[in-house]
């Protein structure tokens, strides 16, 4: 099978674990992984992932999945663990500032202890949130960031930071085999309706014919990489070799504004309704795009599809998923439904 950057892709052997497995994000990397080859643990306390997002691995032979908080210890045989743990949308882990802190923080380190009891390789899915409010433009890995240690975003942003920390300290320490990545802007398929993230949001309300909201003037900007190529680039890092530790930066460098954004949207999904401004957030950076150098170079990685494109994926399956939730409100049969869609 070829993969996102047209190579062949290596097939791996052996067990992994994904914590947060059953979160968007790890859900499109289990089946990545079992598609490979592998034997897969998805781990997951379900506070914000959903198991239907993995219905279709749940039978397969090389699947398991375990309902666990990785702020409890972990113990497992396994070759390589994805930590993915920790909702990534700001609603859900400001509901909770203190738990995701902990998740953060205290997931990562027994993510390290099992990888030393193991001897496997461990990835820490960053963030690009550790850059805060960005002073350099775009943000490249040797940038420190400009982050706020105590506004309502920093529970997730220092959390991610501190966990790098262990990481680095764990390698520097005791030889643990590390990767790091900071991720952007990540949307696509299984993304949660009620996440509040800007993608999921605009498209719901043009579905349902509501008013799109757009926050602050928005000019404000993101980069938004679509889920396959991001699994693409996970996938790659931890199959580089041990001395490639990261922090490596994957993303889509394509910038658009948030009303460039909408713009988009509205034309994909037909909606007539308009847009509404509200507030800016605490905190909300108002530039993010990734200078992805590095990844081209260590990974031979680059995203490979069109933000239009993910966008009418994406649009498709929530226009489907829309569909499904009609027809059982209705008595309509999901395919009478789906055809309909």
């Amino acid at each position: 099978m070829d993969g996102a950057n047209g190579e062949r892709r290596t097939r791996p052997a052996g067990r992994a674990i994904v914590t947060g497995g059953a979160g968007f994000l790890g859900s499109h990397l289990c089946r990545r992984l079992v598609a490979d080859g592998c034997s897969v643990v998805a781990i997951d306390d379900l506070s914000t992932g959903d198991p239907r997002n993995l219905a279709s691995l749940m039978t397969h032979e090389r699947f398991d999945f375990i309902e666990h908080d990785i702020t409890q210890p972990l113990h497992i045989r396994a070759d390589a663990i994805f930590n993915l743990a920790c909702c990534a949308s700001p609603i859900h882990y400001q509901a909770d500032p203190l738990k995701t802190l902990r998740t953060c923080v205290d997931g990562a380190a027994n993510v390290l202890r099992l990888a030393r009891e193991c001897g496997a390789r461990v990835l820490q899915a960053s963030t690009s949130e550790v850059y805060g409010e960005p002073e350099v433009h775009p943000q490249s890995e040797s940038y420190r960031g400009a982050v706020s240690a105590t506004g309502p975003r920093a529970c997730y942003d220092e959390g991610k930071r501190c966990a790098e920390t262990l990481f680095f300290d764990c390698h520097r320490l005791y030889g643990t085999e590390i990767k790091v990545a900071r991720i952007f802007n990540t949307y696509g398929p299984q993304m949660r309706a009620d996440d509040g993230r800007v993608v999921s949001t605009l498209i719901v309300q043009a579905l349902a014919g509501e008013p799109m909201t757009v926050n602050g003037d928005g000019i404000q900007t993101r980069s938004f990489c679509y889920v396959d190529d991001l699994v693409e680039g996970l996938v790659r890092l931890m199959r580089t070799p041990p001395e490639v530790t990261g922090p490596v930066n994957l993303g889509n460098p394509g910038e658009v504004t948030m009303l460039e954004l909408a713009e988009r949207i509205r034309e994909l999904t037909g909606a007539r309704g308009g847009i509404v401004h509200r507030p800016m957030p605490e905190d909300d950076p108002t530039r993010r795009c990734p200078d992805i150098t590095l990844a081209k170079r260590l990974l031979a990685w680059s995203p490979q599809v069109p933000l239009d494109e993910g966008l009418a994926r994406t649009v498709d399956w929530f226009r489907r998923l829309h569909a499904g939730r009609a027809a059982r409100r209705t008595g309509t049969t999901w395919r009478e439904a789906r055809h309909v869609a």
